[in-house]
C-alpha cells in the first residue's frame, strides 16, 4: 500500500507541475515553436522505416513532402512568417523531392516518376527565382552592377 501511495504522490506532483507550467505559458511557448515536429517526425519516420527495410519505397513520397514542409515551417518559426512570401515554391519542391526519392531508391519505378520530379523541381526553382527577383529585384540589380564594375576594374590593369 505504501508503494502505491508513493506512485500516486509522484503522479500528483507531476500533474501539478504540468498545470503550473501551462498556467505560466511555458507549454504554449513550447508547442507554438515546436509544432512543425507534427510534420517533421512522421516524415523522418517514413525515411527510417524505409531504410530499415520495414516499409516499401512508396513511403518516401509522403516522407519527402512532410520533411520538406516541416523544415520550411521551422524556418518560418525562427525567422518569422513573413519569410513564407519567399518560401511558397517550397510546397511544390516538397512534392518534387518526394518523387525524386522514390525514383532514386525504387529501382522498379516508372520513368514518369523521374520526369514528374524533374518538372516539378524546375517549376519550383523558376518560381523561387521569380519570387526573389520580384521581392529583392533592386538588390539583385545592384549586385550585378557591382560585379560588372569589379570585372571592368580588375580585367584591364593599365587602362588609366
Amino acid at each position: 500500500m505504501a508503494r502505491n501511495s508513493y506512485s500516486i504522490g509522484i503522479l500528483l506532483i507531476g500533474l501539478a507541475v504540468l498545470l503550473l507550467l501551462g498556467k505560466l505559458g511555458v507549454i504554449h511557448f513550447i508547442f507554438s515553436f515546436f509544432w512543425p515536429l507534427v510534420l517533421l517526425a512522421p516524415g523522418l519516420l517514413f525515411h527510417i522505416l524505409y531504410f530499415n527495410r520495414t516499409w516499401p519505397a512508396g513511403v518516401l513520397v509522403p516522407g519527402g513532402i512532410l520533411t520538406t514542409y516541416g523544415l520550411m515551417f521551422f524556418f518560418c518559426n525562427i525567422f518569422g512568417w513573413g519569410s513564407m512570401s519567399y518560401l511558397w515554391p517550397g510546397f511544390i519542391l516538397g512534392v518534387a523531392i518526394g518523387l525524386y526519392e522514390l525514383h532514386l531508391f525504387d529501382r522498379g519505378s516508372d520513368r514518369g516518376v523521374w520526369i514528374g520530379a524533374l518538372v516539378l523541381g524546375i517549376i519550383s526553382v523558376v518560381l523561387f527565382g521569380i519570387t526573389l527577383l520580384v521581392k529583392l529585384g533592386i538588390y539583385v540589380i545592384a549586385l550585378i552592377l557591382v560585379a560588372a564594375g569589379l570585372l571592368m576594374i580588375f580585367r584591364r590593369k593599365n587602362v588609366w
